[in-house]
């Protein structure tokens, strides 16, 4: 029987990113569905689940994508509540690619530093690869220190973060605003992960060169200025006056490899759900 993934895209046209990784990753059929919402995808869902039926319903598989990370959490959980007792197939979600980007970032850093107990910062830690990197390193047993632009942003992510945390790990919200600020901030750090938006320096050399506890950094951003002073996107594993750097691309290749290997792994059977926890999962076993 083939293998049918059925792409719901919450922006107008479906990602061509996510189709080619589709293909790459041994999809048979490929179906996509741009403009998807909460309030019209359960007839999609329902095409999923009743064409089907017992083991044949592990054949069919849903990747919930998009460039908006919040009404792809929506569409999850909409997805997710049509199904009923086990008439449903697998999904996954990884809009804006945040959970696969994540999960690299924190492997890639894992690779180095001992995470239990580790003192970490992620910059731009509202975001979306932020705070599920943030969510990665809390359930390691990190200490993380969530840094945004709006304390009350980073409050509520450290809040609700919680729940994920593993015992001995802490969530400490931040808000630098001066450089004096972001030092603070900084101190005692030894693996940092920028996160921001591409094209913004996060962490510029002046404040880098105070980091003296520094260990690893992770900077997600391909497009100049990087997100940390000094890192290439091309870095991966360089070793920098002692502090080891990944650069968007260094972490780019695990990220593709999670991202295929969670694709794949969707047709094992009908009962699988991948978000932030179960994508590193996969991702552990390729790290």
């Amino acid at each position: 029987m083939k293998n049918i993934l059925i792409q719901l895209d919450t922006d107008p046209q479906p990602s061509v990113f996510d189709r080619v990784v589709a293909v790459d990753s041994d999809v048979d059929h490929l179906f996509s569905y741009g403009g998807v919402t909460p309030e019209t995808v359960e007839p999609l869902v329902h095409g999923a689940m009743f064409t089907r039926g017992g083991a044949d319903l592990a054949h069919t598989a849903i990747f919930i994508g998009g460039s908006n990370v919040k009404a792809g959490e929506a569409l999850l959980a909409k997805v997710s509540n049509t199904f009923f007792g086990p008439v449903r197939v697998s999904v996954m979600m990884d809009s804006n690619g945040s959970n696969t980007t994540a999960a690299a970032a924190v492997l890639s850093a894992r690779k180095h530093l001992p995470l239990p107990g580790a003192e970490a910062l992620v910059l731009a830690g509202t975001g979306p690869v932020g705070v599920r990197a943030a969510q990665l390193l809390a359930a390691e047993g990190a200490r993380v220190r969530v840094a945004s632009r709006s304390l009350d942003r980073a409050r509520a992510v450290c809040d609700d973060l919680q729940k994920h945390a593993a015992a001995g790990a802490t969530l400490t919200p931040y808000a630098p605003a001066t450089s004096a600020e972001l030092q603070a901030a900084c101190a005692g750090v030894q693996l940092v992960i920028a996160a921001g938006a591409a094209g913004v320096e996060l962490l510029p050399a002046d404040v880098r060169q105070t980091m003296r506890d520094l260990k690893v950094a992770i900077d997600v951003n391909a497009v100049p200025p990087v997100g940390i002073a000094g890192i290439s996107s091309r870095d991966k594993a360089v070793d920098q006056a002692g502090v080891i750097c990944y650069g968007a691309f260094g972490v780019g290749g695990l990220k593709m490899k999670i991202h295929k290997a969670a694709v794949r792994k969707l047709f094992e059977s009908n009962s699988q759900v991948f978000d932030t926890a179960g994508i590193y999962q996969i991702g552990e076993t390729l790290a």
